[in-house]
């Protein structure tokens, strides 16, 4: 969001208005609005941006209830990934961490608007402490809005502005029409992947989306970076000659640690040919950090969630739940640890102790990786790790990132790197939806067979399907993970 705020401001820098109108706006949605020109709001809307706030889910009570049993290896002590697995409330690091990056990430919030609307900090911040639910006349009054309008006035302003008074609206572009034209005039720079490698004569910069949980294997299912074909896509990218350079832009949780290992290869290997720059967006943390790592810069937002270097093992048995519906267990083996990963049983602990030295050696691999490839010093970065999440202003007063900056400014750092001058071309990974594609899928997800409960009920649901869709990412051969320890939903 803060990028596209940024391009916002870039477009009211060009001399044209811009002009937002709000009925019921949260936090995200005002965070926007906020770098219009001119903000309207309805007579009966609201401001809801009270703040920021974390309630994570706790799930030890209802394990123990239904008798699943649950067993954990892990290092870093902020690395509460597995808390909600294991407690009913927040240990002390975790809430100490959480709070100091939603006070970091609110403090952007704070900053940003208070510019823009022409007030300090301070003052938005008694403003929303006083209000809570910023009603039309309090936001007038304060400066959050410029005017308070209905949406038929609005439109009437609208008319005026864009000289179509007499017509039923102003004078506007269809957003398939306006898809249409953007396209074809970002033609020249923008090309496909084909036109990629063809192109030698001005050098082409390819811009590689990390996007979702990283997980083992060839998958191509959405929300999901998969460690064999992201590698694969490297690898095409280092090999092919047109293309000068690569920027990485990762918003990733984490994941599977061979996935990550197998991504990062390639980002080492394709560093030796051509520049590797990495550009952050909502979060790169612990697995979406460790692909990071070895870029030749680390481009972050100074809300960015990052870090998050530690690593963890959890490991899941249903015997006493199977045992209240009377199902029992047997078997033979040929080995002491055969059955090890069996879910019919707890493990021993001497079964533990090999998981427990399995995730610590990965937790030292992971914070060698980070020393060689920022160049820190080893005890630096243990003292760091630790599983704890930074925002990316503090990562970068650690040296976890280099440069505070969206994808443009990396990308131009790639270029200027690369030695190349204007008229290079840019080429994306995945390739992006067509216009047409994108709104087949919007429909298919509105169907009524998709349909969920609404209100308090749908919130719920909303939670726990968040919550618990993350264990079906959970497909490390190892059964080791190193991912940020928070689901992020923006509200």
């Amino acid at each position: 969001m803060k990028e596209i705020r940024h391009a916002i401001e870039e477009f009211k820098n060009s001399g044209k208005p811009v002009v937002a109108y709000l009925t019921y706006a949260l936090t995200s949605d005002y965070y926007l609005a906020s770098a219009a020109d001119e903000i309207v709001l309805d007579p009966y809307g609201v401001i809801l941006m009270p703040g920021l706030a974390a309630q994570p889910m706790f799930f030890a009570g209802a394990l123990e209830k239904y008798g699943v049993g649950v067993q954990v290896a892990r290092v870093g002590r902020y690395k509460s990934f597995v808390e909600p697995f294991t407690r009913t409330d927040m240990s002390d690091e975790s809430r100490a961490q959480l709070q100091q990056l939603l006070d970091d990430v609110w403090e952007v919030v704070l900053t940003d608007v208070a510019d823009s609307r022409g007030k300090s900090p301070l003052e938005l911040q008694a403003l929303v402490d006083s209000e809570g639910l910023v009603r039309p006349e309090a936001a007038l009054k304060g400066g959050l809005v410029t005017r308070v309008a209905y949406r038929d006035e609005m439109i009437e302003s609208l008319k005026k502005a864009t000289r179509s008074e007499g017509e039923e609206t102003f004078k506007q572009v269809a957003l398939a029409d306006y898809s249409r034209v953007a396209k074809d005039a970002a033609e020249p720079a923008l090309a496909s992947k084909a036109a990629a490698v063809t192109s030698g004569r001005r050098g082409t910069i390819a811009i590689v989306y990390a996007e979702g949980d990283i997980v083992d294997g060839d998958s191509d299912q959405p929300g999901n970076v998969a460690g064999v074909r992201f590698a694969r896509e490297l690898r095409k990218l280092r090999q092919d000659d047109s293309v000068k350079a690569i920027v990485l832009r990762v918003n990733s949780p984490g994941g599977s640690v061979s996935a990550s290992e197998a991504i990062q290869r390639e980002v080492r290997l394709a560093r030796e040919k051509k520049p590797v720059v990495v550009s952050m967006g909502t979060y790169a943390a612990s697995g979406g950090y460790w692909i990071s790592a070895y870029s030749n810069r680390i481009f972050a937002e100074p809300s960015t969630i990052t870090g998050s270097i530690g690593v963890f093992g959890i490991q899941f048995d249903v015997q006493r739940l199977a045992n209240n519906f009377g199902v029992t267990f047997d078997g033979v083996k040929t080995g002491k640890f055969a059955d090890a990963l069996t879910i019919a049983r707890p493990k021993t602990e001497e079964e533990m102790a090999i998981f427990q030295r399995m995730v610590e050696w990965i937790y030292g691999e992971f914070i060698g990786k980070v020393a060689d490839g920022r160049q820190l010093d080893r005890a630096h970065v243990e003292e760091i790790a630790q599983g704890r999440v930074w925002s990316g202003v503090e990562a970068k007063a650690l040296g976890l990132v280099d440069e505070i900056g969206g994808l443009d400014a990396a990308i131009a750092y790639a270029a200027q790197e690369a030695g190349l001058k204007s008229g290079y071309r840019l080429v994306e990974f995945p390739r992006k939806k067509e216009f047409a594609e994108a709104i087949a899928e919007m429909v298919e997800k509105m169907a009524p067979n998709n349909a969920r409960a609404t209100g308090v009920l749908g919130e719920v649901e909303t939670r726990l399907r968040s919550e618990l869709k993350v264990l079906n990412s959970f497909n490390d051969p190892q059964g080791i993970y190193a991912r940020l320890p928070i689901q992020i939903t923006i509200r």
